[in-house]
This record gives structure tokens, C-alpha cells and sequence, in this order.
């Protein structure tokens, strides 16, 4: 019998039961998020200082996605040059995955998808700002295993506006993703680090 599961009800197991997705526990499996970061500029860094300040305000009252979008997430893809050609950002894109087997269907919408032609490059989940990111990681692999290149990686990011984790997963073989560690927005520098990771991901998808 078909079972439709909504992505936002998905867990980790549920991934690793029916889709065989695993972890990996290589060091250099992603490391996009750790060399090669390009430097920000005055201007950049200019910017994300409005981007803090922004939120700080904000954050003195419940944070909905669309705002975390709208304060964060907007400024993050213009700072990167995910706006701009050669990718397009969609939002709210459906996604439908289904398993080898045909007998488990997950849906759901994304929050925003960055595209270059039919390649996803980046996978953006925002949530409300009291939500922890571990809700959003199982969420986001879902839409992931949907791209529709599998035998190119695909990145993923969640973010509650002060939080942030990037993730990685490649389906060439076995779907095996890993992440980042987990960046604050609070921390110094840690904004600054998300921007660079942002900018790389976007450099080596040219």
C-alpha cells in the first residue's frame, strides 16, 4: 500500500529505514564548508553587521519563517550571488520523493531552492526562531534526495535566523550526506563564516 509521509513530519530513522541514507564519517566527505573560504569585504562585512542588528530587533518578538527569511536568509543569498545569474532562486518549490520500492511517498514544500539551470545547488529550510535546527535537518535531506541530478552533490542549509547548519549529500552510490558544525549568529564571527561557506558553495557551482 502507498504511504504519504509530509516532509516536515519525517525523522533521521525514518530516512535511514527507507531510503538507506547514512552519515559519513570521512573527514573530507564535506569539505566545501572548511577550505578555501574566500574573504569578505568591507562592504560585506558592513552589511552583515545591518543583518545582526536587524535580527536583534526582530528577535525581541516571535520570529515567523517568513521573517527569518525576509531578515536573514534574503540578505545571505544577495551577499553570496545566489540571486544573481547564473542561478535562480525559487520558494515555496513542491518536492515529491519516492522510494525504490514505490511504497512510501514524501512530500512537501521548501522554503527556498537556488538553482543554476536544472542543477539544485542549495536547499534552504528556515524555521521559527524558538525551533531547534535538529527539526529542520531531516526535513531538508528529504528535499535533497529529490534533486533531480542525483549523481551531482547537493547542499542544504537550515537556518532559525540565529542558528545555522549546511549539509552535503552525494547518491552516486549509497545517499550519504554529513554537515557542518552548528554556526550562531550571536558568536563572534560565526555570521561572517556562513556568508564565506555561502560564497564558496556558490564559486564551485560556476
Amino acid at each position: 500500500m502507498l504511504q504519504t509521509i509530509s516532509a516536515d513530519k519525517i525523522t533521521l530513522y525514518d530516512l535511514e529505514q527507507r531510503f538507506g541514507l547514512i552519515e559519513s564519517d570521512e573527514p573530507g566527505f564535506f569539505e566545501e564548508w572548511q577550505t578555501d573560504l574566500p574573504t569578505l569585504t568591507i562592504e560585506e562585512l558592513d552589511r552583515l553587521v545591518r543583518v545582526r542588528t536587524a535580527y536583534s530587533n526582530l528577535a525581541r518578538r516571535s520570529l515567523l519563517e517568513s521573517t527569518v527569511k525576509l531578515a536573514v536568509v534574503s540578505p545571505l543569498l544577495d551577499l553570496s550571488g545566489l540571486f544573481f545569474p547564473p542561478f535562480y532562486v525559487s520558494t515555496e518549490e513542491e518536492v515529491e520523493v519516492i522510494v525504490d520500492s514505490h511504497d512510501l511517498v514524501v512530500r512537501g514544500r521548501m522554503d527556498v531552492l537556488v538553482l543554476k539551470e536544472q542543477f539544485w545547488v542549495l536547499v534552504i529550510e528556515s524555521k521559527r526562531a524558538e525551533l531547534s535546527l535538529k527539526v529542520g535537518i531531516p526535513q531538508v535531506l528529504a528535499y535533497m534526495l529529490g534533486a533531480p541530478q542525483p549523481e551531482r552533490p547537493v547542499y542544504g542549509l537550515v537556518t532559525n535566523g540565529s542558528n545555522f547548519v549546511f549539509l552535503k549529500l552525494e547518491q552516486q552510490d549509497v545517499p550519504t550526506f554529513d554537515r557542518s558544525r552548528e554556526f550562531v549568529l550571536e558568536t563572534d564571527h560565526d555570521l561572517e563564516m556562513v556568508l564565506r561557506i555561502m560564497k564558496r558553495l556558490a564559486e564551485r557551482s560556476l
